[in-house]
């Protein structure tokens, strides 16, 4: 008998320039039964984005039914423009395929995320430090000085909800980071509360003996 390999949802954020797509993407290459949530937009595909693999491309009209169904895991509109959401059935198949998936979403969202899946694990990245979280930010040289300055404050802002996460993962050096949430996926696979099965089974056991 085997432990469970019911894919997990993981809910991963983190200030910007932290290196939460590093991660991730590092996660996806080095595990096969993990993958990113696919989101649903009603923004505009751009040249060589494809419909169900980059984004599930929606009318304003569609998005609004599906949030009246009840169809999302969570979503927000950005700059009231735009619609991006965690569409339900995406996700509720690949765990049932016993796949992971990451969704790398901001703190509110998280935490809507964790009150409609409480049994989503959320893992924060957070940097070594400050200073350098300002360092990475300004060497990404694609932001001007007030930018940075607002992205930093930010920062501070989301470091207020770390604590109402499962896991607080500093990434100092990538591949550590990477292998400290790949530690965490193995654990949260051995909890009780997700092996019920196999428990069920070894006591089932006993009538053989």
């Amino acid at each position: 008998m085997k432990q469970t390999r019911t894919g997990l949802l993981l809910v991963v954020s983190g200030p910007a320039g932290v290196g939460k797509g590093s991660v991730n993407n590092g996660l996806i290459k080095r595990n096969r039964d993990i993958r990113m949530s696919v989101s649903a937009t009603t923004r505009p595909a751009r040249p060589g984005e494809i419909d169900g693999v980059h984004y599930f491309f929606k009318s304003e009209n569609d998005f609004k039914r599906m949030i009246e169904e009840g169809a999302f895991l969570e979503y927000m509109r950005v700059f009231n423009t735009h619609y991006y959401g965690t569409p339900k059935s995406f996700v509720e198949q690949e765990l049932k395929e016993g796949r992971s998936v990451i969704l790398e979403i901001d703190v509110q969202g998280a935490m809507r995320v964790k009150e409609a899946y409480p049994d989503a694990v959320l893992i924060f990245i957070a940097p070594p430090s400050m200073s350098e979280l300002k360092t990475r930010l300004i060497g990404r040289g694609t932001e001007n000085t007030d930018a940075v300055e607002r992205r930093f404050a930010t920062a501070y802002k989301e470091l207020d909800f770390a604590e109402k996460y499962d896991y607080i993962v500093v990434n100092d050096i990538l591949d550590r980071a990477i292998s400290r949430v790949e530690h965490i996926i193995s654990a949260e696979r051995c909890r009780s509360s997700r092996n019920g099965e196999l428990i069920g089974k070894l006591i089932g056991g006993r009538k053989e003996l």
